[in-house]
């Protein structure tokens, strides 16, 4: 029976005729799946009946070679590319293979080449700056894009590459989502844009608006891992682990040994089998309330009142986290004033240090006056310049942490006690402050 899907796309038919195969029909299988992303292991089963053929010329090669890019086996489609014909989509796909797997200057040379063999050299331009700019030449990438005119410019795709070079030069972040916000409206199903806009909202704690935009961007194909990674998270920080984990399950359809995917779905599954005790939940958040009364609400003496005051403790959780040879140690405070502390707890079923051994140790303070000018400067970099990951950015932002020097005071049990927050994403933030020749405290 045809697969067929839309206006009459038929993937089975483009993947296995004799018919033409270019940027009309990738497109075409591309917006398919991108429609009904079942269409995927339609595509899949009709290149394993490609390769079963065993009359193989130059000219097949290349549609499979892109199905295999298609389907994210890149190694298989660099090897199989470049046995191919030799012509521009051969030389563009092979570009794409190349950049995705990471190898730059390759792309950049296939990309060329493409555009000699007679691809659109606009396109090939657009995808040379993209391949400079991952390559860490955001500068480069910035004056291919300056190099062209026309109605190039008012395409999502070079809206999409001026707005991700804008940002990758540390530009106006308004003037980034204004130009992937345009790339949208040009073409609303570019993923490369959606995935910008949602990392910015991301960034800025616009949860709803980000997890939206992945959602709409993990709908495009093909589908950045990066997206279904981020989306897979924001999931799980909202309790949907059952979503997470299909993101997850997606990345490893294509990637089996995707090291990060197999841990969060590992994470994941942990996380939705845990038994979560609603009473247990409701004490702790009444317990939670009763701790952070204010001792000022109640009735005391001058003297209780006003050595409370000088040992800074303020809410009846404070009292808890203090014994009576604290409370008797302090100037002025005698047996009278303990017993009528014990009462006030008890009232509210109480104890004086009951909670002691969870008072958390003092955080180290640093003397910057001490320090050099690129200490100083080292330490107050903003947390955002490691690039950490959405997960490891969320603890942060929860801890309210901004700046390096804050984040060397923790530990790192510190950070496993944030939400969501593993060793996995622990083990990320030691490596990059690694980098720094820093580490956090007790490492």
């Amino acid at each position: 029976m045809s697969q067929v899907v839309g206006m009459d796309v038929d993937i089975k038919d483009i993947v296995l005729s004799n018919n033409s195969f270019g940027p009309a029909e990738i497109q075409r299988l591309s917006k398919a799946i991108t429609k009904d992303f079942t269409q995927f292991a339609v595509l899949r089963d009709a290149v394993g009946e490609l390769e079963s053929r065993e009359d193989h010329t130059p000219a097949s090669a290349v549609r499979l070679g892109v199905c295999y890019y298609l389907l994210g086996r890149f190694g298989k489609a660099v090897a199989t590319l470049s046995a191919a014909d030799g012509g521009a989509v051969a030389q563009f796909y092979l570009g794409k293979s190349h950049y995705t797997a990471g190898n730059f200057a390759q792309a950049i040379e296939c990309y060329q080449a493409a555009k000699v063999a007679g691809y659109n050299g606009d396109q090939c331009a657009l995808a040379i700056s993209e391949a400079m700019r991952n390559s860490g030449n955001a500068s480069g990438a910035l004056n291919v894009l300056d190099q062209l005119f026309g109605p190039i410019e008012q395409t999502a795709e070079y809206l999409y590459q001026r707005g991700a070079t804008v940002a990758a030069l540390g530009g106006n972040p308004n003037e980034v989502c204004a130009l992937y916000e345009r790339a949208v409206e040009t073409h609303e199903k570019h993923p490369g844009a959606l995935f910008g806009l949602a990392l910015e909202n991301d960034r800025r704690g616009n949860d709803d608006s980000a997890m939206d935009l992945y959602r709409q961007a993990a709908d495009c194909f093909p589908t950045h891992v990066g997206i279904l990674l981020n989306l897979g998270l924001m999931y799980e920080d909202s309790q949907k682990y059952e979503r997470a984990q299909f993101c997850y399950q997606r990345i490893l359809d294509v990637f089996p040994d995707h090291l990060r995917a197999r841990l969060f779905l590992k994470d994941s599954a942990a996380s939705r089998d845990m038994f979560y005790d609603e009473e247990a939940q409701k004490r702790s958040d009444r317990m939670s309330q009763i701790l952070s009364v204010p001792v000022t609400d109640f009735e005391l003496s001058v003297r209780s009142r006003n050595c409370l005051q000088k040992m800074g403790i303020r809410t009846l959780g404070d009292l808890t986290r203090t014994t009576e040879q604290e409370l008797l140690s302090s100037k002025n405070f005698g047996e009278t004033s303990l017993s009528e502390i014990r009462d006030m707890l008890t009232a509210k079923g109480l104890q004086l240090g009951q909670f002691a051994h969870e008072r958390s140790e003092v955080e180290p303070t640093y003397d910057l006056a001490n320090m050099s000018p690129d200490e100083q400067a080292l330490l107050e970099r903003p947390i955002s310049d490691l690039n950490l990951s959405v997960r490891a950015r969320k603890c942060m932002v929860r801890l309210g942490l901004t700046s390096l020097g804050e984040l060397i005071r923790k530990t790192g049990d510190d950070l496993l006690e944030c939400k969501n927050f593993g060793v996995t994403s622990l083990n990320e933030v030691r490596d990059k402050l690694t980098q720094l020749n820093l580490k956090l405290r007790g490492d």
